[in-house]
């Protein structure tokens, strides 16, 4: 268990005070050789103090840590926290990264597919799941803590009403709401106090800590500007997609051509000894990886994700094919984001990508290391 960074710098009884929790967690940030952002710093310090916070800061300035914060004061302190987001794939991306910190016997998922370790102190789930127990339980919900990550979805016509009832309901508890693209947030910081009777504090920052080029190209084959980017560095790439179709075309396509040399194949060749691809789909998929590329969608076996955020994250992929769920949140390391287009179905008809989901999705690119 004291493998375990945070759960090891957990006190031995609940009684300590927040300045000594602070100091606890601020040892934690030192010793992964981190440095808070003014926002990172200034969120911290107000849900030490016991306020509801809402975090409006772009995509890349270290919302995850912050979070991470407030599980362990939680924790720390005998209570119970609950992570929640749109999507699948960020449920489980956080459930394994907090599993490393608090040890697995602490945290749980629940996402309608899978449900494990549910009454653990902390819980990741999607926002359905939370909005379910908040209309069962309301005021007595067993979370003092809740984290609503990528809070935008509030005002999706078809999946919004799960952000809003938390806030309708679950009173005694103390609220992070996190996105990149909010707009005004007077209404929330508003009926959170009125909700909790606690003070809210909104931290917001426009800086990005790594800024990003943009540039528009319609004279070159997507394969073609594909190539370009890798041979001139600019590798990770991620290949936007609105449809999986799409996504899982352009991957068959992108092999016609060389992405890695000789070293870097072997050690992809190392990295999926033991891996089962034992599905109807898992030759191709292999093959796929082997050749420096991933695959992410929603219609892919959960394991089959995993497998390319893991491999992202120890830079074995040159190009991840995939649709605009990656953009996200999920933690994987991209140095471009290519649009393959400017529109997509909204559920109702296809018109141009909106300033947030265009903001949300090339987010993605340029996280800082």
């Amino acid at each position: 268990m004291t493998d375990n960074a945070l759960l090891r710098r957990l006190p031995a009884s609940h009684t300590c005070s927040g300045g000594e929790l602070l100091d606890r967690f601020l040892d934690y940030v030192a010793e992964r050789k981190l440095e808070l952002y003014p926002a990172q710093e200034e969120a911290i310090l107000e849900l030490f103090d016991d306020r509801n916070v809402i975090l409006n800061t772009p995509t890349g300035s270290g919302k995850s840590l912050v979070a991470t914060a407030l599980h362990f004061k939680s924790m720390a302190q005998g209570q119970r926290s609950v992570y929640t987001c749109p999507i699948k794939a960020l449920v489980n991306e956080k459930f394994l990264a907090l599993c490393r910190d608090f040890g697995p016997e602490n945290v749980g998922i629940a996402t309608g597919d899978a449900t494990v370790n549910r009454n653990a102190p902390i819980l990741c789930c999607t926002a359905e799941i939370l909005a379910n127990v908040a209309l069962a339980e309301g005021a007595v919900a067993p979370f003092r803590d809740v984290i609503m990550d990528e809070f935008h979805y509030y005002s999706d016509n078809s999946r919004g009403v799960a952000w809003q009832v938390p806030l309708l309901t679950m009173r005694n508890s103390r609220f992070l709401l996190m996105s990149a693209t909010l707009g005004s947030t007077t209404v929330f910081e508003r009926e959170l106090t009125r909700l909790t009777g606690e003070a809210t504090s909104v931290v917001a920052s426009v800086t990005r800590p790594v800024p990003l080029q943009f540039r528009y190209e319609d004279k070159v084959s997507l394969e073609a500007a594909v190539a370009t980017l890798v041979e001139s560095g600019q590798s990770p790439v991620y290949v936007v997609h609105f449809t999986q179709n799409d996504a899982a075309q352009t991957t068959q396509n992108l092999m016609s051509q060389n992405y890695c040399n000789a070293a870097e194949k072997a050690a992809l060749a190392e990295a999926l000894i033991g891996v089962k691809f034992n599905s109807p789909y898992g030759k191709d998929f292999k093959k796929f990886l082997r050749h420096g590329i991933g695959l992410h969608h929603a219609g892919l076996l959960p394991k089959y994700r995993v497998l390319v955020e893991q491999l992202a994250q120890k830079g074995l992929l040159k190009i991840i094919c995939g649709t605009d769920t990656l953009g996200v949140g999920v933690n994987v390391p991209i140095r471009t984001v290519l649009l393959t287009r400017l529109s997509k179905y909204s559920g109702s008809k296809v018109a141009t990508l909106t300033a947030r989901d265009f903001h949300q999705i090339t987010g993605r690119a340029g996280r800082k290391g």
